[in-house]
């Protein structure tokens, strides 16, 4: 069922963003104000966990209760290469079809607003960290999923619980108060039957074991803590580590940290912080303001702009200038690019003044850096001006 009585009171155009993952997938609509319009969540959308008519069908679902957008802006996990993107791509085209649309993962879409250089430290129950230049360079640290890297993650933190419990039991021959937790939480009795549970868990079933973690570390468990101190040194070297692929230590590089593990666990997200700063004295942290999902209605309202913006006139055209065109021919959007709304604020009325005013310092830094680049061609037009008067 088509929401068009919803739409009734925003404007126009509207964008759709798509954030999907391992288990869940929101969809937001939104009009040229960036007012949400409606949200609903729908099953996994995890593109390497889907085949093609899954994929299919989930976006159908998604049709059926949203009016069809002007553009569309896909994050979706698994999205990592070309292939991956284009089968997403013939998906949508299958569904809203000759809607504009661009698909990416779903870490570059919490980063979308972002106009200077910043990461993304993410830990759930997995581990990440996705940054970007100013110049639209990205670089990568983990994502190699739970058995070859998710440092820092939920995951790895009740993994290294379990295996610190066994370490110390062997040791000592005593089974410590956070080994107790863990068996309660495991529904085991004895330690040796962690033997059977670890084998027949998945990655989920691990993770569950970090809250354990947690709240030992807040009763002051030395082996929770030390578990703790370790995971968030190696997450800040590792969002350290993507930084400096894209920027010098010299530069102001925002660091967003995100993900269930960070969200919930406020003293591990303050203790990544420190961390961080510790390592780029420069460095602003802050958690994740808002949903991802609005990153992709940005990259949506990016191609919006992209498609109202006017294009250089063809040799045909130029052939036949001069001519009047029938006013059924003539553009509606003609617009120079400077009466085009600049794409990078697009969200302002989202945005923080602290963040305003740092995107208003960095559009000007922007236009001095442009305006240097064509110092020259500037001096040059400006002396035949001058000799023409």
């Amino acid at each position: 069922m088509a929401n068009s009585q919803r739409t009734q009171s925003f404007e126009r155009p509207i964008t759709l963003g798509i954030e999907g993952g391992g288990t869940r997938t929101t969809a937001l609509l939104a009009d040229s104000r960036g007012r949400e319009i409606h949200r609903a969540s729908f099953g996994p959308g995890n593109v390497r966990l889907l085949d093609d008519r899954a994929l299919v069908r989930l976006f159908r679902n998604i049709a059926k209760q949203f009016e069809k957008p002007t553009a569309i802006g896909l994050g979706l996990a698994g999205a990592r290469n070309a292939k991956d993107r284009t089968r997403v791509q013939t998906a949508v085209e299958k569904v809203w079809k000759g809607t504009p649309c661009h698909v990416t993962h779903d870490l570059e879409i919490a980063l979308a607003d972002f106009n200077s250089a910043a990461v993304l430290v993410l830990s759930g129950t997995g581990s990440c960290c996705f940054g970007k230049a100013a110049d639209g360079r990205t670089a990568k640290m983990g994502g190699w999923g739970h058995i070859l890297g998710d440092k820092g993650s939920g995951f790895e933190i009740g993994l290294r619980a379990l295996k610190a419990c066994v370490f110390y039991f062997d040791r000592d021959g005593t089974w410590s108060r956070l080994g107790e937790r863990l068996l309660r939480t495991t529904g085991t009795n004895e330690p040796d039957e962690l033997i059977d549970w670890i084998a027949d868990a998945d990655k989920h079933a691990v993770a569950e074991l970090a809250p354990e973690v947690f709240a030992a570390a807040k009763l002051r468990d030395r082996i929770a803590r030390d578990i703790l101190e370790g995971a968030a040194g190696m997450l800040a070297k590792d969002a350290v580590n993507c930084a400096r692929k894209l920027a010098d230590q010299t530069e102001s590089v925002t660091f967003v940290l995100s993900g269930g593990v960070l969200r919930s666990q406020p003293a591990f997200a303050r203790k990544i912080r420190a961390a961080i700063l510790k390592r780029w004295p420069k460095a602003k942290v802050q958690t994740q303001k808002h949903d991802a999902v609005w990153g992709a209605i940005s990259l949506a309202t990016l191609l919006i702009e992209k498609t109202e913006a006017p294009a250089r006139p063809s040799k045909k055209n130029r052939a036949t200038k001069g001519r009047a065109k029938p006013r059924s021919q003539q553009r509606q959007h003609n617009l120079s690019p400077t009466e085009l709304r600049n794409p990078r604020s697009m969200n302002l009325d989202r945005l923080s003044m602290p963040d305003a005013v740092d995107l208003m310092l960095t559009e000007e830094q922007r236009a001095a850096k442009a305006v240097r680049a064509e110092a020259k061609m500037i001096a040059r037009l400006a002396g035949w001006v001058a000799k023409a008067l």
